[in-house]
C-alpha cells in the first residue's frame, strides 16, 4: 500500500504537468479552432530560454524564470498568433496543421543547432530529498511540482469562471458571433488564449525540465501525450484535460511498476483507443453537434 500511494502521488505531480500542456490544446481549439502540433515544443523551448538568461547573460535563477515565460508568451504567444495562425486560419484546417508541424520542427532543430544536443541539467527551486509522511516516502521536489502546477490549474479555473475577461472567453469558446454581438471583443479574446496556453507551456516546461532534463526531443513524447490527455478527458473542457492528464500520469507510472517499462509508452494509446471506441467526445467531453 506504501509503494502504491508513492506511486499515486509521482504520478499525479508528472500527470499534472500534462494537464497544464493539454489545457492549451482546449484552450485554443475552443477559441478558435486550432490545433496546435508544435505544443510540445512550446514546451520545450521555455526550459531553454531560461538556461540561455543564466548561462550566456549571466541571470540569476529566478529572474532567468521570469524571463522564460515572458519570452515565451511573446515568441509562442503573440508571435504565434500573428505571424502563424492569423494568416492561415482563413485558408482552413489542413494548411494551419501542417504549419504547426513544421514550426514543431523548426524549434526542434532549431534548439538543437544553435543550442545544444545534450541533455542540460535544469536547476530546481526545490531539493530532491526524500520526506517520510505517515510511512510514504516522497520526493520533496515532486510534491514541489504538483503543488506548483495544481495552483496553476486552480487560478486559471477561477480566472475562467470568476472574472468578468474568463467569462468573455468562455463566451466567444461557446460562440463567437454571439459573442461578438453582444459586444465581446473577441479578437482580444483569442489572443488571451494565446498568451494563456504559452504561460501554463511555459510552467510546464520549467516543472519537467529538472525531472527529466532539458532535451531537444522533451517535446516528441510530452506533445503527444498532452494531445491524447485532451482527447481523452474531452477535447471542448478544460476539466476534461485535466483529468485525461492526471489519469494519464497515473496510469502511467502503476503500469511502470506493476507490468513493464517496455509498455509504459503504450498506456497512453491503448487509453485513447478505448475512449474513441466507447466514449468519442471524452470521459468528461460534451457531445457537438454541426449543421452541414
Amino acid at each position: 500500500m506504501t509503494d502504491f500511494l508513492q506511486l499515486l502521488i509521482s504520478g499525479l505531480a508528472t500527470g499534472a504537468i500534462y494537464a497544464l500542456a493539454a489545457i492549451g490544446f482546449t484552450l485554443l481549439w475552443q477559441t478558435s479552432q486550432t490545433i496546435n502540433f508544435a505544443q510540445g515544443e512550446f514546451v520545450m523551448v521555455p526550459a531553454f530560454l531560461a538556461l540561455i538568461a543564466m548561462r550566456w547573460f549571466g541571470v540569476p535563477f529566478v529572474p532567468s524564470l521570469l524571463l522564460a515565460i515572458l519570452g515565451s508568451m511573446l515568441l509562442l504567444g503573440v508571435a504565434f498568433r500573428y505571424v502563424i495562425v492569423g494568416p492561415l486560419i482563413r485558408r482552413g484546417v489542413l494548411p494551419l496543421v501542417i504549419s504547426t508541424i513544421a514550426l514543431s520542427i523548426l524549434l526542434k532543430e532549431s534548439v538543437k543547432d544553435f543550442y545544444s544536443a545534450e541533455a542540460q541539467t535544469f536547476p530546481t527551486l526545490l531539493p530532491d530529498t526524500l520526506i517520510t509522511v505517515a510511512g510514504v516516502s516522497v520526493s520533496l521536489a515532486q510534491l514541489g511540482v504538483l503543488a506548483v502546477a495544481l495552483v496553476t490549474i486552480v487560478l486559471l479555473q477561477w480566472f475562467l469562471a470568476g472574472t468578468r475577461t474568463g467569462r468573455q472567453m468562455q463566451a466567444t469558446a461557446q460562440n463567437p458571433t454571439v459573442a461578438r454581438i453582444l459586444g465581446v471583443p473577441v479578437e482580444r479574446m483569442i489572443l488571451y488564449t494565446f498568451l494563456i496556453n504559452a504561460a501554463l507551456a511555459a510552467m510546464a516546461s520549467l516543472l519537467v525540465s529538472p525531472i527529466y532534463l532539458a532535451k531537444f526531443s522533451n517535446g516528441e513524447t510530452l506533445g503527444l501525450i498532452a494531445f491524447v490527455a485532451a482527447i481523452v478527458g474531452g477535447f471542448n473542457q478544460v476539466r476534461g484535460a485535466i483529468a485525461g492528464g492526471l489519469l494519464i500520469g497515473v496510469l502511467d507510472n502503476l503500469a511502470a511498476a506493476y507490468v513493464s517499462t517496455a509498455y509504459r509508452q503504450a498506456i497512453p494509446l491503448i487509453l485513447l483507443v478505448l475512449v474513441i471506441l466507447f466514449r468519442p467526445q471524452g470521459l468528461l467531453g460534451r457531445k457537438e453537434e454541426r449543421a452541414v
